[in-house]
């Protein structure tokens, strides 16, 4: 396997129909301490690489009954990355420029460079590792903004989340709405990294932080000496999120004449960069999102009519923290989790901060939620995250709430998990790990059992 130390092991494939060739060049990366396979044919090479864990395929063009450039072509069919390096005689260029076309890596001349090889195979390692990291990433990303991800357990988030999902899979634009903090660009990214755009990129654009010319060069990109200011070309939004999503947080602060534009690329698919005339074809999922009342802008003509329904064949509404508390305990532990272990502390919440928090009615939603707790773990001084470390209006704060007070504050949690993994458990085993019917059995979501089961980390 490919590593990241240049001078750790490869796999390497040395495919060639004379065998002084053959010997001479694996010995050669023998000593390197690569791990060698050789091959005297083009079919023996094909089942050589079904078998084993190839890295590099190094080939000679011309051999006998099947060419390099066929098996190049062959093993690319099984696997459309593989890494193939091509040999051919000083007079056959011609065929390794071929072979470049048809996917090859790099191609050398006979007599081989040793120096230039072990170039390459170093430039295939870091391609490697590079390819690795980007898709760890991606896994990463899918990772943490699937809907799995996302805390919650009320019924209200339970509706929002499963009609994201839904939508997720078609390429339907999408408005998210709801109050600033309730995590309409967590939702967006949720539906994205669940669609078959996933690999492609996420673009976001706040478009209540730009002006009106900023906003169209951000969108559309401009080309040098669009404006004052403008010494080089740049790619818009749209051009970078080609294949991908591109999200519109807060649409209800996008002028008119802007609109009218945004309309034309979602109608056509294609626009012009600033004092360009170049036409440029994309291919882009629009999400947006906004805490305005949109019907009431249209109503004024602050908003195009048309735009509105292009924007919105899909709605999906985030209620406010308030309207769904049964939220804000998760919320609470997640966050003091996240916090308490970025600091290096080991924090809880004392009884009568607890009560404050869950009664508290979080105007700024689920940001400010984050933020106080954030807060309140860096203020904190001892074992307890006490009223005095919170913030003065949640400290007067007297509303009743209707949830449960937390009276045994390092036990109670505890005891809840476990009650519900016996629960959760005993309802697989009865359906024999059936989780569809096991959370049907116990009256929950299969996604709100699959969630539970990652967080305690049960395969």
């Amino acid at each position: 396997m490919i590593t990241e130390n240049n001078t750790q092991q490869v796999s390497i494939l040395v495919v060639d129909d004379e065998q002084s060739q053959r010997e001479i060049l694996s010995g050669y990366l023998r000593k390197k301490n690569h791990k060698l396979f050789t091959a005297g044919s083009a079919d023996e090479a094909i089942d050589i690489y079904k078998k084993q864990i190839i890295d590099i395929v190094i080939t000679d063009l011309k051999m006998g009954t099947k060419s390099g450039l066929q098996l190049l072509r062959e093993i690319r069919s099984l696997n459309p990355n593989a890494n193939i390096i091509v040999v051919t005689a000083f007079g056959s260029v011609e065929s390794a420029v071929a072979a470049m076309k048809d996917g090859a890596y790099d191609y050398l001349t006979k007599p081989i460079n040793l120096d230039e090889l072990d170039l390459i195979i170093d430039r295939l390692k870091e391609r490697n590792r590079l390819i690795s990291e980007n898709l760890l990433l991606k896994e990463q990303l899918a990772d943490k903004f699937s809907f799995e991800g996302i805390i919650s357990q009320s019924a209200e988030m339970e509706n929002v989340l499963n009609n994201a999902a839904r939508v997720a899979k078609s390429d339907a634009s999408v408005l998210i709405r709801g109050e600033s903090g309730t995590g309409k660009e967590l939702i967006a990214k949720a539906i994205h990294f669940s669609s078959n755009r996933k690999d492609k990129p996420f673009i976001a654009v706040n478009c209540a932080a730009l002006n009106e010319n900023l906003l169209e060069s951000e969108l559309f990109g401009h080309e040098k000496g669009a404006f004052t200011g403008a010494d080089r070309q740049r790619r818009g939004r749209f051009e970078l999120a080609h294949g991908g999503t591109l999200f519109l947080d807060e649409i209800g602060d996008i002028p008119i004449s802007t609109q009218i534009k945004l309309l034309r690329v979602l109608q056509e698919r294609q626009f012009e960069r600033l004092g360009g005339s170049e036409t440029i074809n994309v291919d882009v999922r629009i999400i947006s999102a906004t805490n305005k009342d949109i019907d009431e802008a249209v109503k004024q003509n602050l908003f195009r009519e048309d735009l509105y329904y292009r924007l919105n064949v899909v709605t999906i509404e985030i209620p406010p923290l308030r309207k769904r508390r049964e939220d804000i305990p998760p919320l609470l532990e997640y966050y003091l989790s996240k916090y308490t272990k970025d600091n290096k502390k080991n924090l809880s919440f004392s009884k009568e901060a607890w009560e404050l928090l869950v009664r508290y009615d979080y105007p700024g939603n689920v940001r400010e939620l984050q933020n106080i707790v954030q807060r309140a773990v860096v203020m904190s001084r001892g074992e307890y995250i006490k009223t005095e470390d919170l913030p003065k209006s949640i400290q007067g704060y007297k509303e009743e709430s209707t949830l449960p007070m937390q009276t045994q504050i390092k036990s109670l949690p505890e005891q809840i998990e476990k009650l519900e993994k016996d629960l959760i458990f005993e309802a697989l085993r009865l359906y024999a790990g059936n989780q569809s019917k096991a959370a049907k059995h116990l009256g929950i979501s299969e996604r709100n059992l699959r969630y539970k089961l990652k967080k305690w980390g049960v395969k």
